[in-house]
């Protein structure tokens, strides 16, 4: 229901906005047009392989490789997939609970998004371009560290 009164509210303010400057309001759906289409192909692979991986990695394969009772060395796989993976946040959240509802364990979902989101070794060639060598390193450091500490903060918290 409360998505259905957010599409709603798009809705009306689209309208609302092609009343007020019907110009500006097609320049800006185009321009939305144009990003969604640029993007779709990457999204798409990336839902594809997400789907493809869920389907046949079973509740207990994936409770073995990253589940409670995994460990340390679970948090240590998670962690590595999470920070050599480029996955937006929209598609990480869903796929966590996905893995989470399929036996995954909360510390291990939790360094395994907070490296997705914090440490970006696909992105760091990049990165060091525009921050220096010397200070991407030390950022993807220092956030590869800091997302085991959070992880097991929201284990102890958690209960996991």
């Amino acid at each position: 229901m409360f998505t259905l009164f957010l599409y709603l509210l798009a809705l009306g303010g689209l309208v609302f906005s092609f009343i007020k400057d019907r110009q500006k309001t097609k320049m800006a759906v185009m321009k939305g047009w144009k990003a969604f289409t640029n993007i779709l192909p990457d999204f798409a692979v990336v839902l594809a392989l997400i789907g493809i991986m869920l389907t046949y990695l079973s509740p207990p394969t994936i409770a073995a490789l990253v589940g409670k009772s995994s460990g340390f060395w679970g948090m240590l796989a998670s962690s590595i997939v999470g920070s050599i993976t480029l996955i937006p946040g929209f598609v990480a959240f869903p796929l966590t609970k996905s893995l989470l509802d399929r036996g995954a364990g909360i510390t291990q979902m939790a360094v395994f998004v907070s490296t997705l989101m914090m440490v970006g070794v696909v992105t760091a060639p990049l990165e060091s371009r525009y921050f220096g060598k010397k200070e991407t390193i030390l950022r993807n450091s220092l956030s590869y560290v800091f997302s085991f500490i959070v992880a097991m903060i929201i284990g102890m918290v958690v209960g996991s």
